[in-house]
């Protein structure tokens, strides 16, 4: 990938997902592979992720496959094997966050550094960029000047900056979320996440007041940078990488085009910049994020700290105000929509918030009209009861749109690559030249006799049409050009295979002209590490990552969280989010308030979900927060962990 070119990153749970995010405009494919994904339910065989990167490559996309996890030293070898199965099936780079594996024996493949490598400085970026990594996958929490500190320190042609642009966020800085493990022994850095930020909590305050009840306090919204995109390239992003390994095909095929059109608006405004692969996507359908599950939308950081980022009321997909109820019946709900041409159809999903302000579902098993224009009665699949609080004039939306759903079910985009098509005739017969977009070109031949049109206009306009009937190929004509000394006819029977001979030998050559990302050679002597000292933080959880940051002249290694070292009470997650903010309860806010600054203080709160209690402490001078708690005894009895014992204190 070159310095100038623009990278759509979609997510696979699996290759035909892969396959439809390519044929959507995606410039690149991120997916697991048999393990250490960092999905314990998206792992896909070696033999599909060859059959995906056939695919990709015939369109000059790229297949990025997930190996983020943090390994035991046990695990190391058989993560090596599995790095050369990769490479061997065709796979463009590897997505790492253990730094153990630079330390092994891998292929000559590409390294990418994982998001779980929390980089939000210029220095950890940097670094990375010695090390060997081609392309960081940036905190989402980072600001576009922050961005574009880390851009001033990289060199363009050896490192690239990646950031996420669509798609379900983590409250906390990735890799540096421990609550899982602390609570279930189910880890978050190796891929097994329970998702305690999305549970309710009550908020009490330092002196035990309720100052939130039952409120998701740590569940985001959902990323959308639709409106960034032109100020996150001028701060110098180059892939945009869309979240979703674990979401279903027709939200990958939705907003992978919702992106490709957007970025193709861009590359036609701006000449200087590049698509990062081949051919253009077209859609049978008009893209909408608004249509997958979402629980609503924020860009975050990337503009700076907003007041509105949380879905603290559920973190379910609340969906779009479709109308409100007009009456209750015993079996049926009617239903008066706020546009009278919306249809509501069978299988529809419908949304309310009851008195608590709890999202409940509503299915529909039958939609009919029931009157005046925008009347439906609905026949819901669930029982009237289990509806509870649903009356006259309550407010509905949809979240799951049938038609919308079947639409996504068929085949609903093509993407071919444009080529140019020259016939010439010769002394033997004719011949076939077609170069595509990218310079690549192949001929075909055929020996014939030729016999002169008898109509020549007609013939000519033949000529053009057979040669252009591209449609059970990749690729599409861009302009048929006919350098004939004079016009012939040429029967179909022998224009047709001259054609299809043309276009295998430009398949050919496209592949034997694909070449393989170079893997980076990292800086010598070492570039030493940021800092000396390392703790659980650092997620080292096996002696080769440990070799590797004492390498680069890091002095004390404390063991990953995992290795359960740390049995009082940590810090178990660390966000840029703060509760205190959210809930206007923070000192900075009350600066300038008469009558308020001055007393509100950043005391610690404290977070109760079913008995389970959280502590949070807040750190105001780089505005951020700690979740702080302590491992379960009965997780640290029943969690077998490797014993690892780094340096715990500065040797002499």
């Amino acid at each position: 990938m070159l310095p100038h070119q623009i990278e759509l990153l979609s997510p696979a749970r699996d290759a035909d997902i892969g396959i439809e995010a390519i044929q959507h405009g995606a410039d690149a494919v991120y997916i697991g592979g048999p393990s250490f994904g960092a999905r314990t339910s998206a792992d896909n065989r070696v033999q599909d992720i060859a059959r995906l990167a056939r695919h990709a490559h015939r369109f000059g996309s790229r297949i990025y496959v997930t190996m983020n996890t943090i390994l035991r030293d046990d695990e190391l070898e058989p993560a090596r094997k599995l790095a050369w199965q990769l490479y061997d099936a065709g796979a463009d780079a590897l997505i790492v966050q253990d730094m153990g594996l630079l330390e092994i024996d891998l292929p000559p493949i590409q390294l990418h550094a994982s998001t779980q490598t929390d980089i939000r400085t210029p220095e950890k970026a940097r670094f990375l960029q010695d090390a060997g990594l081609s392309k960081l996958v940036l905190a989402r929490e980072l600001t576009l000047e922050q961005i574009a500190a880390v851009r001033d320190v990289l060199d363009p042609h050896r490192c690239l900056i990646e950031f996420f642009v669509h798609g379900a966020l983590c409250v906390a800085y990735s890799g540096q979320c421990y609550v899982s493990h602390a609570h279930t022994g189910r880890s978050a850095n190796r891929g097994d996440c329970s998702q305690a930020c999305r549970l309710p909590y009550d908020v009490t305050d330092h002196l035990g007041r309720i100052v939130a009840h039952d409120k998701h306090v740590l569940s985001m919204k959902d990323n959308n940078q639709s409106d960034n995109l032109r100020a996150l390239i001028d701060a110098g992003a180059r892939s945009f990488k869309i979240e979703g390994r674990y979401k279903d095909m027709g939200y990958v095929k939705n907003i992978t085009a919702h992106y490709r059109r957007l970025f193709d608006e861009i590359l036609d405004e701006r000449p200087e910049l590049a698509r990062g692969a081949s051919g253009r996507a077209t859609f049978s359908f008009t893209p909408d994020p608004d249509q997958n599950f979402n629980r609503e939308f924020t860009d975050y950081f990337v503009q700076g700290r907003q007041d509105d980022i949380g879905a603290f009321d559920t973190p379910k997909n609340p969906g779009r105000p479709i109308g409100w109820v007009t009456k209750v019946g015993a079996d049926f709900v009617e239903l008066q929509t706020d546009d009278p041409a919306t249809v509501v159809h069978n299988g529809d999903g419908l949304c309310y918030l009851d008195l608590h302000k709890e999202l409940v579902g509503l299915q529909i098993n039958r939609a009919e009209p029931a009157g005046p224009p925008g009347r439906w009665r609905v026949f819901p699949k669930d029982a009237m009861d289990t509806l509870r609080h649903l009356k006259r004039d309550t407010i509905v939306n949809r979240n799951r749109d049938m038609d919308w759903v079947r639409t996504l079910e068929k085949k609903s985009a093509e993407r071919r690559i444009g080529v140019w098509l020259r016939l010439e005739d010769t002394a033997e017969g004719l011949s076939l030249t077609v170069t595509d977009e990218d310079g690549h070109s192949a001929h075909a031949h055929l020996p014939c006799a030729l016999e002169r049109a008898k109509d020549a206009a007609q013939a000519q306009a033949r000529l053009r049409e057979s040669l252009g009937r591209l449609g059970e190929t990749c690729f599409e004509p861009i302009e048929v050009s006919l350098s004939l000394s004079q016009p012939w006819f040429v029967p179909s029977s022998l224009l047709n295979p001259l054609r299809r001979e043309a276009i295998a030998a430009l398949e050919a050559a496209r592949e034997a002209a694909w070449q393989r990302l170079p893997r980076a050679v990292p800086v010598t002597p070492p570039t030493p590490y940021p800092e000396d000292t390392l703790t659980y933080l650092a997620n080292v959880f096996n002696h080769k990552a440990r070799d590797f940051y004492a390498k680069h002249g890091v002095k004390v290694i404390a063991s990953a969280y995992e290795s359960h070292e740390e049995e009082g009470e940590v810090s178990l997650m660390i966000t840029k989010h703060c509760v205190r903010f959210s809930l206007s309860l923070c000192p900075k806010q009350a600066k300038g308030v008469k009558g308020v600054q001055g007393t509100i203080r950043a005391e610690p709160m404290t977070i109760t979900h079913n008995h389970e209690k959280l502590t949070l402490r807040f750190d105001c001078k780089p505005c951020e927060m700690h979740v702080v708690g302590r491992i379960k005894p009965a997780v640290m009895a029943a969690t077998k962990a490797s014993p690892l014992k780094f340096f715990r204190t500065r040797p002499a």
